[in-house]
């Protein structure tokens, strides 16, 4: 089944976690670990990223065929807008198609590193809603899913307007919308109540990051603006001279999270792990986990 399909019948939310192509050979070693060991989360997708700031899709599909292999079986790459033109995304989606992956998450992308602004490719789209229309008549049977800023889009003048380019791409034919990582779950509920306000009705999938440290935080801020809780800044601004202890710290975070958002009904939760499968098997976690798999 697709996603699509999965959201639609499933009786429980679906657990996913997000690949990135490894860039080294210390990335690529850890990646290979993590992704034979996420084997056993047995998670109902998985997602690979195209990189910050767009890559090729080469290492996409190379990273996707590699999990192919070890038995997962709902694959979504990435595809962006980044250095694209109409005729590559062609290609690239031709290729994802013909390769059996059915699924596709469809972003416009960030400017490449060292450019402020997002400039399309000569023929190509300047926004995510084109790129999903596009999809959607090339390939009429894939499944897209779409990206949500619960905090809004970095370049976005409000939520308000963010959120009407969302609906954009949900008019599009995108089949559901997965977050960018919160830390606080109010952020999501009333991102959903927005979104539902505003005519969108598929679902959203809220992305969750187990954090590890205050410098992990302070990092992905510079990708992506978000509010971190008085109580869990204070937390880890106590324990910087222990990473252990801050690690523990995030994963029961997480957990708080996990457990709330299951109580109130979310179609799934998907994990920003960033290629490391000791965070889904820290014991609290994949005890967590396996609760809301039913296991």
């Amino acid at each position: 089944m697709t996603i699509a399909q999965q959201l639609k019948t499933a009786d429980r939310p679906l657990i996913s976690v997000e690949f990135f192509p490894p860039k080294t050979d210390a990335g690529r070693s850890t990646f290979d670990q993590a992704a034979v060991e996420l084997a056993g989360l047995n998670p109902d997708f998985v997602s690979v990223t195209c990189g910050a700031g767009g890559t090729a899709a080469g290492p996409t599909l190379e990273v996707c065929r590699q999990l192919a292999g070890l038995g997962y079986e709902s694959i979504m790459p990435h595809c962006t807008c980044v250095g694209m033109s109409r005729a590559d995304l062609e290609a690239s989606s031709d290729a994802i198609a013909e390769q059996g992956f059915n699924h596709i998450m469809a972003l416009r992308g960030d400017p490449p590193k060292g450019e402020s602004s997002f400039q399309p490719a000569p023929d190509g789209f300047q926004y995510a809603a084109e790129l999903v229309a596009f999809l959607r008549e090339r390939h009429p049977g894939l499944c897209i899913g779409v990206a949500g800023y619960p905090e809004k889009h970095p370049e976005a003048a409000s939520l308000e307007e963010d959120i009407a380019r969302l609906k954009e791409k949900a008019d599009a034919g995108a089949d559901f919308i997965t977050t960018q990582l919160f830390l606080d779950n109010r952020v999501y509920f009333k991102f959903v109540d927005q979104c539902r306000s505003a005519g969108i009705t598929v679902p959203i999938l809220p992305g969750l990051l187990p954090v590890i440290s205050l410098k992990q935080i302070n990092r992905m801020q510079d990708f992506c603006d978000f509010h971190v809780p008085s109580r869990l800044l204070h937390d880890l601004e106590a324990a910087q001279d222990n990473p252990a202890k801050a690690e523990r710290i995030g994963l029961y975070w997480a957990i708080e999270q996990i457990s709330e958002l299951v109580e109130n009904g979310v179609p799934g939760i998907h994990l920003y792990l960033l290629n490391r499968a000791q965070t889904a098997f820290y014991p609290e976690l994949f005890a967590c986990l396996s609760r809301v798999r039913g296991n």
